[in-house]
């Protein structure tokens, strides 16, 4: 059967406070499934498994939060290097596009540095 990844959008959301940012997390999920439908209905409910507040424990900013699940990016058909759908070393599991300005800020970008980037896609 085949594998898919599926990038799961999750924020944190305080309890009790207004926020004016998010931390956000991009969640990628290795889902098998036998389409991207079924694999999408079933990562959406992998993901809704994250949420929540760690029994009241989860505190960001030193105030009371709790992780919420946004949504699903994106959902890809991981590329296999073996025949027959299985995973093995060296399959492709997913991939991102961005834009940069230069050959600079590409090499930052692979060097672990921060760079301002266009997501595409």
């Amino acid at each position: 059967m085949p594998w898919f990844a599926a990038h799961a959008v999750m924020y944190l959301k305080l309890r009790e406070e207004l926020q004016d940012h998010f931390l956000v997390w991009e969640n990628v999920l290795l889902i098998e499934a036998s389409s991207s439908s079924e694999a999408e209905t079933k990562a959406v409910v992998r993901a809704r498994q994250d949420e929540g507040d760690s029994q009241g424990t989860l505190t960001y900013d030193d105030e009371p939060a709790t992780w919420v699940f946004a949504g699903l990016r994106k959902v890809i058909s991981v590329s296999h290097r073996e025949v027959g759908g299985e995973l093995s070393s060296g399959d492709e599991a997913t991939y991102s596009e961005y834009r940069v300005a230069d050959l600079a800020s590409v090499m930052k970008l692979a060097g672990g540095e921060a760079v301002d980037v266009k997501y595409v896609e």
